[in-house]
């Protein structure tokens, strides 16, 4: 069940079934929820490829942040558990510090109890569009 939320300010043009389905922003937290399709997996036995964990964690991160023009800068991640396709994911992130235009935000990736991803996030919420040639 989606909570009330704030506007996405952000990455407008994410395909959320490839990083997930925002189900709520509020105050620098957001949660993403993602279920892997067959098209994700990188083998036949279902594995997800990790590419597609951390791009869930940074779309969370992002729309933590919540500024149409937030970049990630740098990230520390761990993956903890593999996840195959049809697992139910749940990407809960929160911004830790605000430091001007430098943001820190952590990512905890889950499947029911389970962890199976954390990251930092550095964001950085710049003057105009990273692509501005201005």
């Amino acid at each position: 069940m989606k909570e009330p939320s704030d506007p996405i300010l952000t990455h407008q043009g994410i395909d959320t079934n490839l990083c997930g389905s925002p189900q709520f922003v509020k105050s620098g937290k957001s949660r993403v929820k993602l279920i892997p399709t067959p098209e994700m997996a990188a083998d036949e036995t279902g594995l997800i490829h990790g590419g597609f964990l951390f791009g869930l964690a940074d779309y969370a991160a992002m729309i933590a942040v919540n500024h149409p023009h937030v970049v990630l800068g740098a990230s520390t991640v761990k993956f903890l558990k593999p996840v195959r396709v049809h697992d139910e994911l749940i990407a809960d992130a929160k911004e830790t510090q605000d430091i001007g235009k430098k943001k820190m935000v952590t990512v905890t990736v889950s499947r029911g109890d389970e962890t199976v991803f954390t990251g930092e996030f550095t964001c950085f919420v710049l003057d105009k569009h990273v692509l501005d040639p201005t």
